[in-house]
């Protein structure tokens, strides 16, 4: 794969993912829908740590974020078992773009490098990006039918009360 095409999906997935985050309103960020077990925040952190582990720590790089993020956003983890109040999400969002910088400037002249054996069983810094993209994609997804869902459930509360008044 060539440079290019591999920023340019990596770059593509989260540049859609951040427009996506931004058309959930605040308070619905929080909000977990019927048939889901994350909310909205918990995908935006957990997009950021995993991109990070992803990429950075399968690569071999030091990973940038604070140490607590995995107790709140790594595989497994969900908000009813959050002893603190998570990160901010527009701290989270300025974060997720920074790594995206970050990323390209670490890992542009590297994209060749083989990495060692792991559970994507990518070979090298190519392959784990385009992995990643395609995690970026499924998160992107399932943060769609999120706030549809939450969207269908608010827009049926406001039928609910409104035909209540008759």
């Amino acid at each position: 794969m060539t440079t290019n095409f591999v920023f340019e999906v990596f770059d593509k997935h989260i540049n859609q993912l951040i427009r996506v985050f931004k058309q959930c309103p605040p308070e619905q960020r929080k909000v977990i829908p019927y048939g889901f077990n994350n909310n909205v925040h918990w995908h935006l952190g957990h997009i950021l740590f995993i991109t990070q582990y992803e990429v950075l720590g399968l690569s071999g790089r030091p990973l940038v974020l604070p140490e607590n993020y995995k107790d709140f956003f790594a595989f497994g983890t969900r908000p009813a078992d959050w002893r603190e109040d998570p990160p901010e999400w527009d701290l989270l969002l300025a974060q997720l773009k920074e790594l995206r910088h970050y990323i390209h400037e670490l890992l542009e002249d590297r994209l060749t490098e083989v990495v060692e054996e792991n559970f994507l069983r990518a070979k090298n810094i190519s392959e784990l990006l385009y992995l990643t993209s395609l995690h970026l994609y499924y998160h992107q997804g399932v943060i769609y039918g999120m706030l549809k869902s939450i969207k269908s459930k608010t827009d049926e509360v406001r039928v609910t009360s409104w035909n209540s008044n008759f």
